[in-house]
């Protein structure tokens, strides 16, 4: 089982629209785990006070109910994200070009969406 860290993004739009691949990750990419970052929780709840995104963040909360939560901790979160990777070799699950990009320079790997499906960057 490979733990994939998720971004509050990728998140947002994993709970929100419809993924063509979702059922068939374990295949394509093998038995994965979405796991979600404290400091990405938090921002989720931060985001819960705008009004135009409350429905979306709503959604996103109870979508990721059943995740796991783990301690990455800190106030932003591709900060927090880019420190883990820096140390540790992960999966980032992210939609952000520039959160990508400095991903992959520590070696990492990405999952991200392209149209309505879930790929592994390398």
């Amino acid at each position: 089982m490979v733990d994939v860290i998720c971004d509050t993004n990728f998140l947002i739009h994993l709970a929100t629209r419809r993924i063509i691949n979702i059922d068939d990750l374990d295949v394509e990419i093998g038995r994965i785990n979405f796991v979600v970052p404290n400091v990405v929780k938090n921002e989720l709840s931060e985001l819960m006070k705008n009004p135009t995104k409350r429905n979306d963040v709503q959604s996103t909360l109870d979508y990721i109910k059943k995740f796991k939560m783990i301690p990455i901790s800190g106030t932003f979160a591709d900060k927090e994200l880019l420190d883990y990777v820096s140390k540790n070799n992960a999966i980032v699950a992210t939609m952000d070009k520039e959160l990508k990009k400095q991903i992959k320079q520590y070696g990492s790997s990405i999952m991200s969406f392209s149209g309505n499906r879930i790929v592994l960057e390398s």
